[in-house]
């Protein structure tokens, strides 16, 4: 059994080196980091991405999995593990109901710091089916390809998995996460590289999908903590549903990986590659490594370091804390954790007390302070949140109480729905290509008649009236790199009409 098929791994080459190496690397050049390209890769990116994905395959190769050896067990193997993540959240929420603490945000700090961690993940939501879109007409894989279109939202905006991420982001000041590291890059790296090799790793797509598609524990716990700190859970309550083993990218990821096991061919060769697909989602950073990886004391120092590199120099002398000008405080970025200390024994900060109720936090967040705007929100969730979380007797920083007062409450129509029973069943054949593509470029608004590529795509569809013809025009539309933007919507709403039952 050939975990990572011979010829493939021969044309990879390389050592076996961690994938951990080069990660990031490899993630900005496979999504484009100034978003050039209808996804195509110039010849060293694929090389190296060939390589980087071989290496993680037989890192994968050495992990334990629960996954059956027999493919025959997969459904019940399914059905017990939603199972078992539905008792023990229910036993969570019992906990909770009895008074226990969260179990994995201590403050709302922590909980910015963990979506900024996974970005990088989230921000590629799905691309590991975009290779699969050649073969659309393959009813075995039409129900990857509708995972993959309803990832995109059926080129819904309020819909599209990346775009609600993004304005997840924004919205908490947490969207300057480029600086993260090449743990923080592995899985985002490797959904990437296997969608750019689908054709040839097609039983690794699958198993990888399989695995990526189940419905963990983690996930329902994340969006009620996120809820309770004010910020919006919606992305993660968004795949507790959508993810489920009943109807689900759950089941659909099942019946697509027995539907394409071999009947005549080497089914064992090609369970075997699932399973090392299966694995690779356990690599690289993980949910609870970057929930454990939160520190406050050492992020708000990091924080202030960077702002001392950068606007030091700009402070007057004629402030002095603790005998030192603050000028000379930033010029050592080793030294934050003094000057902390500083602030708080000359009372410009009160620990355990209201910002508010702190001169260096007046300092920041009044419209007419001389601080203001120099952090965003996410800084400035850190400096509060240290402000208000004073240490223990014993050294040991407590858990902030009040756990209900921020719950988030999302209203009316600023809820994104799934599409009507009614456009569904509207969706053409394959034989009214034509009619589905000139009836979403006369339902363009003004600003997308405005954008280039969205002319492009208008131009090049202009007398197009077949389903594969149209499919392949859109393709580099839909790449990870490009389907966040209005073309790529556009691309994704044409194919949710042509292929998308």
């Amino acid at each position: 059994m050939n975990l990572v098929p011979v010829q493939w791994a021969e044309r990879a080459g390389g050592a076996a080196t961690s994938p951990h190496a080069g990660a990031k690397r490899i993630y900005n050049a496979l999504i484009g980091e100034h978003g050039v390209g209808l996804g195509t890769i110039d010849e060293v990116t694929r090389s190296a991405s060939r390589a980087f994905l071989a290496a993680a395959l037989r890192d994968a190769a050495r992990l334990d999995s629960d996954i059956p050896d027999d493919p025959r067990l997969l459904a019940g193997w399914l059905e017990r593990g939603h199972q078992r993540t539905a008792a023990a959240y229910r036993r969570y929420l019992d906990g909770r109901h009895a008074g226990e603490p969260r179990r994995f945000f201590r403050n709302r700090s922590h909980a910015l710091h963990f979506i900024k961690s996974v970005a990088p993940t989230k921000l590629v939501d799905g691309a590991w089916l975009y290779g699969l879109l050649p073969r659309w007409s393959d009813a075995r894989l039409a129900p990857l390809i509708r995972i993959f279109l309803e990832e995109l939202g059926d080129g819904v905006a309020e819909q599209h998995h990346v775009l609600l991420y993004r304005k997840l982001l924004s919205a908490h000041g947490a969207d300057r996460w480029h600086d993260l590291d090449d743990a923080h890059h592995v899985q985002g790296a490797i959904q990437l590289s296997l969608a750019h090799h689908a054709a040839e790793l097609l039983p690794e797509v699958i198993g990888f999908n399989l695995g990526y598609e189940q419905l963990p524990l983690h996930l329902p716990i994340t969006a009620y903590e996120l809820n309770e700190l004010g910020v919006d859970p919606y992305y993660f309550s968004l795949h507790v549903t959508i993810d489920n083993a009943s109807t689900g990218h759950a089941r659909k990821s099942l019946q697509c990986a027995l539907d394409c096991l071999p009947r005549a061919a080497d089914a064992a060769d090609f369970y075997g590659r699932m399973v090392a697909g299966f694995k690779l989602n356990d690599l690289g950073l993980g949910t609870m490594e970057a929930i454990a990886s939160f520190d406050l004391d050492r992020e708000l120092t990091a924080v202030l370091a960077d702002k001392g590199r950068i606007g030091g120099p700009l402070h007057s002398d004629y402030c002095r804390i603790a005998g030192r000008s603050v000028a000379d405080w930033l010029a050592e970025p080793g030294g934050m954790p003094g000057f902390l200390e500083a602030l708080v024994s000359t009372g410009w900060i009160r620990r355990g007390a209201e910002p508010r109720e702190s001169r260096f936090w007046r300092m920041l967040d009044d419209e007419s302070a001389p601080m203001f705007g120099v952090f965003d929100d996410y800084e400035k969730q850190l400096i509060g949140d240290w402000i208000v979380d004073a240490p223990r007797d014993g050294g040991d920083a407590g858990v902030v109480r009040r756990p209900n007062v921020h719950r988030f409450r999302r209203r009316g129509p600023d809820r994104p729905g799934v599409p009507s029973a009614a456009a569904r069943a509207g969706r053409a054949g394959p034989c009214d290509a034509g009619r589905v593509i000139r009836r979403e470029l006369a339902g363009l608004s003004p600003a997308d008649r405005d954008d280039d590529d969205v002319r492009v795509v208008a131009e090049r569809l202009a007398d197009v009236d077949d389903t594969a013809v149209a499919v392949d025009v859109l393709h580099g539309f839909l790449s990870p790199g490009n389907h966040p933007s209005p073309a790529g919507l556009l691309a994704a709403r044409i194919c949710a009409g042509l292929i998308g039952r």
